[in-house]
């Protein structure tokens, strides 16, 4: 998924259907400055907002993941090649393998109670994606600047510990929650197939340094909508 390529078509369908970005961002609960990211290519809507805004405008979904404008087919040639379907779906799952971009989404959320995260998991027979857009601080009033702040996504399969993505930042002392706003990860082409999944599978870990060189820890158990087996 092309975070760029993808904000490109979403400014498209913004502006072919003649909407600012605040009437955008009023349709579907967020602020215009989270469209602005999105079209900017700095972010993502989550996976259920991409699914939506798929279904208001028409949009192939596998199409918006790749940076295609794709309009959904209509109904009535579906209908058309209904009969041609049926007379050959015997020989399509015998000789044919499914298309790698025919990808099914799950949901990724959190389960701390001091963090809402929210992401996706898209995946088919051979690979898999992991999205994770939003990590968002909701715990107590958070008043404390830190000046280094490490964030990394691990998994456990098979009693191993491996580090999959990391965000680390280093600079003028900021409020974890302004830093966690504006983080992304992506793994794209990840080998883990979503039947080797689990609740326990995946977690962040959040290290936050202050300026007396204090290191507070967070460890945030993430699960996935379903189960893939």
């Amino acid at each position: 998924m092309d975070q760029e390529k993808v904000g490109k078509i979403i400014k498209e369908i913004r502006v072919q259907n003649h909407l600012t970005q605040k009437e955008f961002a009023t349709k579907y609960g967020v602020t215009y400055q989270a469209v602005s990211k999105w079209e900017n290519g700095k972010n993502m809507p989550d996976i259920a907002l991409m699914k939506q805004i798929c279904d208001d405008f028409h949009i192939e979904i596998t199409g918006l993941l790749e940076g295609k404008n794709e309009k959904k087919k209509k109904y009535w040639l579906i209908l058309v090649g209904l009969l041609v379907f049926l007379l050959v779906c015997f020989l399509l799952f015998l000789f044919i393998r499914p298309k790698e971009d025919d990808f099914t989404f799950k949901m990724i959320t959190s389960n701390c109670g001091d963090f809402k995260i929210t992401g996706s998991l898209a995946y088919n027979d051979t690979k898999a994606s992991i999205y994770i857009s939003n990590v968002l601080y909701c715990g107590k009033e958070e008043v404390t600047s830190y000046q280094r702040i490490e964030v990394d996504l691990y998994e456990k399969y098979d009693s191993l510990e491996t580090k999959i993505d990391h965000v680390l930042y280093q600079g003028q002392p900021v409020l974890l929650e302004d830093f966690l706003n504006e983080i992304t990860f992506h793994i794209d082409n990840y080998t883990r197939l979503c039947a080797e999944f689990s609740d326990d599978t995946l977690y962040m870990l959040i290290k936050a340094t202050n300026k007396e060189n204090q290191v507070i820890t967070y460890e945030i158990p993430l699960s996935i909508q379903d189960n893939c087996k």
